[in-house]
């Protein structure tokens, strides 16, 4: 199965990277490092995590990484990553 992350998921992280790497460098790139071996392991056990809070589809679903939700829709071939987000932000379709 093939994971692909788009490009609005990839500007929130890097924006929170930035964040975090302004007082803690390295804990920046180790949370990076960290999150997307996490990611990877959607491959084998895409519906590891809950069904979404913020959609009404089976499809969509939330993985909690240290108080981030990250929001990846299932198909049958593929998986798309496309939101991250802090646990107290509301999360919206854009």
């Amino acid at each position: 199965m093939n994971i692909e992350i788009q490009d609005l998921f990839l500007k929130n992280l890097n924006r929170q990277v930035a964040y975090i790497a302004s007082d803690k460098p390295q804990a920046a790139r180790r949370f990076k490092q960290k999150l997307l071996k996490q990611i990877k392991t959607l491959e084998h056990h895409p519906l590891k995590h809950r069904k979404s809070i913020y959609f009404d589809d089976v499809t969509i679903r939330d993985m909690i990484f240290m108080g981030y939700t990250i929001i990846y829709k299932t198909e049958i071939d593929r998986i798309t990553v496309f939101g991250l987000m802090k646990y107290e932000q509301n999360f919206s379709k854009h």
